[in-house]
């Protein structure tokens, strides 16, 4: 077994077992509850997009002080972008974000699997908790964008959310006869989006399963680079994506702490993920993953 596949086998069990305890334990405090996770995330699954310098480095052969200047300013004027539609538009902003999620987090599962398989997948997250959950997901769409735009969002996600169950359902089933692995991936995501309460296994998803597989693929892409180029790689843009989060708590709009923390998590990893996939998207286009071994 291949070390993606201890992987997602790992996050799995997590994710049953996440479901499980969601439906036998009380909850924590809604803010306590919101803090806790808004550090996992910040802590272990914005990293993954810091090593975004690998791929510039891959596919736009960047290398003199000049060249990641550019790169650098290209890659901070689409996240401004991104905040800016927020600001003007929070309607446009959350389907937005949520069709760009999905696309991205379709390409978690292992290279060659169907296509319509992934956009299930990618989708369950974002989806399928509105069977279960819809008025806590419409309260962190409410805090997210305000309640005219979360009131419309919402109730369109949920006339997908049971059609998309089945979805998951039938690809699940398909999958049985081909990769098991995957099958056992998208049973266990299936669970934890359906089970847990959203902002938990939405945590426990973005963590464990497409931040770890993302830097798996990624250092593999990096294949013999230098542990100084790994380390800079990581380290540098990590910390300016600190800095640049303490300037922006600083001016964000005043609100509640529940509505503001949601925002700045939610809002930063959109405005973060466009100028990922930019890279991203395209390593996985060329085939990057297809060296990827089923079962």
């Amino acid at each position: 077994m291949n070390a993606f596949r201890i992987q997602g086998v790992l996050f799995s069990i997590l994710a049953l077992g996440t479901a499980l305890s969601s439906l036998l334990f009380a909850r924590l405090s809604p803010q306590t509850e919101l803090i806790i996770l808004a550090v996992l995330i910040v802590t272990l699954g914005v990293p993954h997009g810091a090593l975004d310098t690998i791929f510039a480095k891959q596919i736009y052969n960047t290398r003199t002080p000049l060249q990641w200047t550019v790169f650098s300013i290209v890659y901070l004027c689409l996240a401004l972008v991104v905040v800016g539609i927020w600001l003007l538009s929070p309607f446009v902003f959350l389907c937005g974000f949520l069709l760009i999620s999905m696309a991205h987090f379709s390409g978690d599962l292992a290279g060659g699997t169907p296509w319509p398989v992934q956009v299930v997948y990618g989708g369950a997250i974002l989806i399928l908790p509105l069977t279960l959950h819809s008025e806590e997901v419409s309260q962190l769409f409410t805090l997210l964008g305000g309640s005219s735009a979360a009131h419309s969002v919402t109730f369109g996600l949920k006339l997908l959310s049971w059609p998309w169950l089945f979805a998951c359902c039938v690809s699940i089933a398909a999958e049985l006869k081909i990769d098991k692995f995957t099958a056992f991936e998208l049973a266990a995501l299936t669970l934890l989006a359906v089970a847990a309460p959203p902002l938990i296994a939405f945590t426990v998803f973005f963590c464990t399963m497409h931040s770890a597989r993302h830097v798996m693929r990624t250092l593999k892409l990096a294949g013999n680079a230098s542990p100084t180029f790994l380390s800079l790689a990581a380290t540098v843009p990590m910390a300016g994506v600190l800095a640049l989060s303490l300037i922006s708590w600083r001016y964000f709009p005043e609100s509640s702490i529940d509505s503001r923390i949601v925002q700045f998590i939610f809002v930063g990893l959109a405005a973060l993920t466009v100028p990922h996939m930019a890279l991203v998207e395209q390593a996985r286009v060329s085939g990057w993953m297809k060296a990827e071994i089923h079962g």
